[in-house]
C-alpha cells in the first residue's frame, strides 16, 4: 500500500528506507529559507537532517518561504506531507532513498510578502538562507555590480511597503528588528555565485540606499552576509521519477528530490547570532573561500556550459548521453586541462585535476538523469559568472582562448534556436528574445551577438577574442558542430 510522507506514516517505513532519528516535533525554528527548491531540500535541508540525527541543534530546523507565484505550488505540495522530503541519492549501480525532517512549516506565499516580513521579524529568526538562481540578485552582467536601475528595484525603492522582492523584504525587516532593539539575522546566499555573500550584500545594502541612508549603513556593519560555495547535482523532478519512487518504493511524494550522493559546502565562519555545528556533518570552514568558489564555478558549472551546449545541438537529452559522446567528452577534457584549470588558484587539500576528473564522473552518471535543457536555462546570466571570467583572465595574460571562443561560439548557435537537425529549441532565458534575434543576424555576421556588452562586458572588445569567435561561429555554421569539435582537437 503506497504511503505519503507524513508525521504519522514515518512509523510504516520499511527498513531499506532512512528516516529520522529524531522526533520531528521536537525540532524548533531557527533559518527561514527562501526559495525552498529541490537544492535546498537535498543540500541545506540534509546537512541539517544529519545533524538532528545525531541528536544535536533541534533548535535550527528551517521554515521555508518563497516570493515568487511557483512557490506557492511546492508550499501545497509539502503542507499535504507535514513538509518532509524524499531524497533519492543516485549512484551508477546503487540508489539511498531517506526522508528528511528539517523543514517543519513553510510560510504563506503572498505577492507582498507580508508573511514573510512578519516572520522575518521575530527573534526566533537567527539565520535567512536563500536559493533564488543566480539571475535573482540583480547584477548587472557588464560591470557585476548591482544594478540600481533595474525596474523592480526602482520600484521596490519608490513602493517598499508594496515591494515584491527578496531584498524589499528583508530591508523591512531588518528595520523592522532595528526599531525593536533585536539583533540582526545572518543572510546566507546559497546560489551559484562567485562571492555570494558580498553579491548579496551589494543587493540589500544597494537598495536600501536608495531608501534611507542610515538604514543602509547599518545594514553595512551590522548584517553578516558570509560568502559560500554549495555544490550537489539536484534535477528537476520529473515524472518517471515519481512514477520509479511510487513502484520501487512505496511513495507517493510529488515533490521528491533526486540528486547525486556527491555534496559539498564550504563556508566563511560569519554569524551574527549563531549558527547549527555543520562542521560535524562535513561542512568546511575557511576564510579563504574565493579559490574553493573560483575551483567549482569554472571547473564544474563551466564544464556543465561546455557539454550542454553542443549537447542541445546535437538533439542530446542528458548531460550523460553528451559524455557518451567523444567528441564532447575530448572537449570537455581539452578546454578543461590546458585554458581553464590553469588559470584557477591552488586550492587547500585539493588537486585540480583529480577535481575535474571526478566532475568527468559525476557528469557521467547516468542515473542522475540531468538534462541538458536544464543545464542551458538562463545562459546569459550563467556565461558570465561561469565562462567568461576564465576569458577575462587568459586574455589579461595574452594566453591563448580559442577553446573558450569555441564555447561562446557554440552559446550563440545554440541562441539561433534550432538544433543541427532543425529541431526547435526553446530558449528558456530572461533575454531569449534578444539572444535569438542577435545569433540569427550573427550568422552572416558574428560580431553582432558580441554587440550585448551588457552580458559581454569589455570581452566584446577584444580583437583576439572576436577574431576567434567569429572564427568558430563561421565553422559551425559551414562544418556543424562536429567537424568544428574535432578540428578543435587536432588543433595544436
Amino acid at each position: 500500500m503506497p504511503f505519503i510522507p507524513s508525521r504519522d506514516s514515518l512509523k510504516l517505513i520499511p527498513n531499506n528506507i532512512l528516516k529520522p532519528k529524531y522526533n520531528v516535533n521536537d525540532l524548533k525554528p531557527g533559518i527561514i529559507h527562501i526559495g525552498a527548491g529541490n537544492f535546498h531540500r537535498a543540500h541545506q535541508g540534509i546537512y541539517l537532517d544529519d545533524l538532528f540525527n545525531y541528536g544535536i541543534d533541534y533548535g535550527w530546523a528551517v521554515i521555508g518561504s518563497g516570493v515568487m507565484p511557483n512557490d506557492k505550488f511546492m508550499r501545497e505540495a509539502l503542507q499535504k506531507q507535514d513538509y518532509l522530503s524524499t531524497i533519492v541519492e543516485l549512484e551508477p549501480n546503487s540508489k539511498k532513498v531517506r526522508i528528511s525532517g528539517s523543514m517543519i512549516d513553510f510560510l504563506t506565499v503572498e505577492k507582498n510578502n507580508k508573511s514573510l516580513i512578519k516572520a522575518l521579524s521575530s527573534p526566533w529568526v537567527k539565520i535567512v538562507s536563500m536559493t533564488i538562481t543566480e539571475g535573482g540578485y540583480f547584477i548587472d552582467n557588464a560591470t557585476d555590480k548591482f544594478n540600481s536601475e533595474h525596474p523592480q528595484i526602482v520600484f521596490d525603492s519608490k513602493n517598499i511597503e508594496r515591494s515584491t522582492s527578496v531584498f524589499g523584504a528583508l530591508f523591512q525587516s531588518l528595520k523592522c528588528r532595528r526599531q525593536l532593539g533585536i539583533p540582526p539575522f545572518t543572510i546566507m546566499s546559497c546560489d551559484n555565485l562567485p562571492g555570494n555573500g558580498d553579491v548579496t550584500k551589494n543587493a540589500v545594502v544597494g537598495l536600501a540606499d536608495m531608501i534611507d541612508h542610515d538604514m543602509a549603513r547599518w545594514i553595512e556593519a551590522e548584517v553578516p552576509f558570509p560568502n559560500g560555495m554549495v555544490d550537489r547535482i539536484a534535477t528537476v523532478t520529473s515524472d518517471q521519477q515519481r512514477q520509479r519512487l511510487l513502484e520501487e518504493y512505496d511513495i507517493h511524494d510529488q515533490r521528491p528530490v533526486f540528486c547525486e550522493s556527491f555534496r559539498q559546502w564550504v563556508l566563511e565562519d560569519s554569524f551574527s547570532m549563531g549558527r547549527p555545528s555543520f562542521e560535524k556533518v562535513g561542512v568546511t570552514f575557511t576564510k579563504n573561500i574565493k579559490v574553493f568558489e573560483l575551483m567549482k564555478l569554472r571547473i564544474l558549472n563551466g564544464g556543465h556550459q561546455a557539454i550542454a551546449l553542443p549537447g542541445a545541438l546535437l538533439d542530446l537529452d542528458f548531460v550523460h548521453d553528451a559524455m557518451k559522446h567523444e567528441l564532447i567528452k575530448a572537449y570537455l577534457a581539452k578546454l578543461e586541462l590546458e585554458e581553464i584549470i590553469p588559470i584557477v588558484p591552488p586550492v587547500p587539500g585539493i588537486e585540480l585535476p583529480k577535481y575535474f576528473f571526478q566532475t568527468q564522473e559525476r557528469f557521467s552518471n547516468p542515473q542522475i538523469g540531468d538534462t541538458i535543457s536544464r543545464v542551458c536555462q538562463e545562459s546569459s546570466d550563467r556565461q558570465p559568472k561561469f565562462i567568461f571570467p576564465s576569458i577575462r583572465d587568459r586574455l589579461s595574460k595574452g594566453l591563448e582562448i580559442k577553446g573558450l571562443a569555441l564555447e561562446s561560439a557554440i552559446w550563440c548557435r545554440y541562441c539561433f534556436g534550432e538544433s543541427e537537425t532543425g529541431k526547435a529549441i526553446n530558449i528558456v532565458d530572461l533575454h531569449s528574445k534578444k539572444l535569438q534575434s542577435n545569433a540569427k543576424e550573427a550568422r552572416n555576421q558574428p560580431e553582432i551577438f558580441l554587440g550585448m556588452e551588457d552580458i559581454f562586458g569589455d570581452i566584446c572588445k577584444n580583437e583576439i577574442f572576436k577574431e576567434e569567435f567569429s572564427s568558430s561561429l563561421n565553422s559551425l555554421w559551414k562544418n556543424g558542430v562536429e567537424k568544428t569539435l574535432k578540428n578543435y582537437l587536432e588543433s595544436e
